[in-house]
Formats: C-alpha cells, sequence, structure tokens
C-alpha cells in the first residue's frame, strides 16, 4: 500500500501505534462478530446456524452454485460446508443435482423450504443491517463498499 502513512524514518507503524480503532482488520472482524452475535439467537429459534444462514442467504442470491463456491461465498471451510449441506438437504432446505456435462459437479438449489424459510428470517439480517448501517448515508455507504470490494479483490484467491 504505497498510501498507507509511514513513520518520519520510512519504517511501517507498529499496530501499537496505529493503534487497534484505526486498524481496518480488527475493526472487520469484530463488526462481523457482533452482526453474528445479533442475530445468533434468532436464528437458533428457526433451527439455523450461522453456516446454514450464509448459505440460504448466498443461494436465494445465486442457487446453482457447486459446493466450492458455496464454500467460497460464505467463508467456510469446505469440511464444515458439506455437513453443514448435509444437514440442511435432510432438513429438506436444498437439493443437489449433478451436472450433465461433468457427473463429479453438484449444484445445490434451494428448495421451496429453504426459500421459505430464508424469507422468514431475512427481515431479521435485513434489521440488523440497518442497525449496523445507522446514519451512514448513500454516498458513504456506496464509499464504503467500493472500498470492501477493492480489497476483496486484493486479498480473494478465487475468480468470484
Amino acid at each position: 500500500m504505497d498510501d498507507v502513512p509511514r513513520a518520519a524514518d520510512g519504517r511501517s507503524y507498529a499496530l501499537g501505534e496505529i493503534g487497534l480503532q484505526q486498524f481496518a482488520p480488527y475493526l472487520m472482524n469484530r463488526i462481523m462478530g457482533r452482526y453474528n452475535a445479533t442475530l445468533r439467537d434468532d436464528l437458533k429459534a428457526h433451527g439455523l446456524t450461522t453456516p446454514q444462514m450464509r448459505t440460504l442467504a448466498i443461494l436465494s442470491a445465486i442457487d446453482g452454485l457447486t459446493i466450492n463456491e458455496v464454500a467460497v461465498y460464505a467463508v467456510i471451510e469446505q469440511s464444515t460446508m458439506s455437513r453443514t449441506l448435509d444437514a440442511m438437504e435432510g432438513q429438506g432446505l436444498l437439493r443437489r443435482e449433478t451436472e450433465t456435462s461433468d457427473n463429479r459437479v453438484r449444484r445445490i438449489y434451494l428448495t421451496e423450504k429453504g426459500r421459505a424459510l430464508f424469507e422468514t428470517v431475512w427481515p431479521v439480517m435485513r434489521s440488523a443491517f440497518e442497525r449496523m448501517f445507522g446514519g451512514v448515508d448513500e454516498a458513504e455507504y456506496a464509499a464504503f463498499v467500493a472500498v470492501l470490494q477493492k480489497v476483496l479483490r486484493n486479498v480473494r484467491q478465487h475468480d468470484f
């Protein structure tokens, strides 16, 4: 990062000099930890875990992803994702279909039951989102999202 402030002698600042409240990775972790904790009890009331909620949300926006793609979008380890998908399939929330052009590839689709459950929990997620961004105007939000997308491009390991 060429524009990152540096000490007068050219060295990078230490974390103690930057401070936690100015260190973006700390702030992002804290914000998402709080968001997930806010949703946890409401999700539990619907019999959902955080990985299941993420899966429902992702598939409600982009249905028909592969297991690997869902794991990447959900930011969940593949082994945890596989167990999550197994449980959700057992609950009738999703179905897996084999790709016609490649029998090794399975695509994941929400069932009507899964879509209905997501529609039930979406207002809770939306409310937490609105509280999180209270007092942030449209231009600030657009700039924030643009910065996050740039950071994601810098760190991502997948083309999506």
